[in-house]
């Protein structure tokens, strides 16, 4: 009995120190993103959940060229769902999209150069235009708040 606890503390601990690994990457790129902001602007008083939070709902409206037909409007909440911890589903595809919350995916920050290439493709796709480092910033501060899945 004692070696079955004894194993599953272990398992546990692993589990929790892989999550926590990848919101320490989180939290570092989160940070690095504030340094560039700084840099690009003195003014910048550094991350904020409430900003990255907004920025994650906000919608823009995808114009298709015909000002008669703009397009419908889109936010990362349309796809990853009001609470990052949460599973989405892509608008157009409906292919099911692991949570944005590294406290609830291990793997959403496990590379540096992923999160980049996610980022420039997003942003360009929702935004219109490559997100500034103090959005990226905000909004991974704002990820690392989210740490409970929705009860369905």
């Amino acid at each position: 009995m004692k070696t079955i606890h004894l194993a599953l503390s272990a398992m546990l601990s692993l589990a929790t120190t892989n999550v926590y690994a990848d919101a320490v990457t989180a939290q570092k790129l989160a940070d690095k993103y504030a340094a560039a902001a700084k840099k690009a602007d003195s003014s910048y008083a550094g991350l904020s959940v409430d900003d990255g939070k907004a920025f994650f709902n906000r919608e823009v409206i995808q114009f298709k060229g015909d000002v008669n037909n703009p397009g419908k409007a889109i936010a990362c909440a349309s796809c990853h769902t009001s609470n990052p911890a949460d599973t989405g589903k892509h608008i157009v595809t409906g292919k099911p999209i692991k949570p944005l919350s590294p406290m609830v995916n291990a793997k959403r920050f496990k590379s540096m150069e992923a999160v980049e290439k996610n980022f420039t493709k997003h942003c360009n796709e929702v935004v219109g235009s490559d997100c500034t480092a103090q959005e990226k910033g905000n909004y991974i501060a704002y990820l690392l708040t989210e740490k409970t899945p929705t009860k369905k």
